[in-house]
C-alpha cells in the first residue's frame, strides 16, 4: 500500500517534546478534521525507557506502523529507532512538519508526505526600512 504515489491509510503516532505533538495534531483538526488517523504522544516527564516502554504500547494497541517525531536525534526518535530495528514494518520519520502531517492526513503516502514537508520550507524575503 506504501508504493510511492499511493494512498496510505495507516495510523501514525506524532511523538515529541512537551505539547508538540497535541499542537500539531490540533492545527490538522482545524484546518482538515481528518486528526483521527493519529495519536499524540509527549516524552514529557519519562526517561528513555519509559519513553520505549510507552511507544510500544501504543503501537500495540493502536495498530499504528509509522512514527512521526519532532527532532531527528531526539529521545522520542532515539526509542522509535530502537523498535524499528525489531519491527521492520515500521517506519519512522524524523523532523516532522505541519506540511507533511496534512499531507498525510489528507491520504498521501508517507514518501509524498514527506517531500510536501520539504517543499513547503522557504525564507521569505522582508523589505528593510520600510
Amino acid at each position: 500500500m506504501s508504493e510511492a504515489g499511493a494512498a496510505d491509510a495507516r495510523k501514525a503516532i506524532v511523538a515529541g517534546h512537551g505539547a508538540f505533538a497535541e499542537g500539531a495534531l490540533s492545527a490538522v483538526a482545524q484546518i482538515t478534521g481528518l486528526q483521527e488517523r493519529f495519536i499524540a504522544f509527549s516524552n514529557a516527564g519519562l526517561g528513555p525507557g519509559e519513553i520505549e516502554t510507552r511507544l510500544r504500547e501504543v503501537l500495540a494497541t493502536t495498530g499504528a506502523t509509522i512514527i512521526f517525531t519532532d527532532l531527528p536525534a531526539g529521545s522520542c526518535t532515539i526509542a522509535a529507532r530502537r523498535i524499528a530495528k525489531e519491527r521492520p514494518d515500521l517506519v519512522v520519520v524524523t523532523g516532522v512538519a505541519l506540511p507533511t502531517l496534512l499531507s498525510f492526513a489528507c491520504g498521501s503516502d508517507v514518501a509524498a508526505a514527506v517531500e510536501q514537508g520539504r517543499k513547503s520550507m522557504h525564507v521569505l524575503e522582508v523589505p528593510r526600512g520600510t
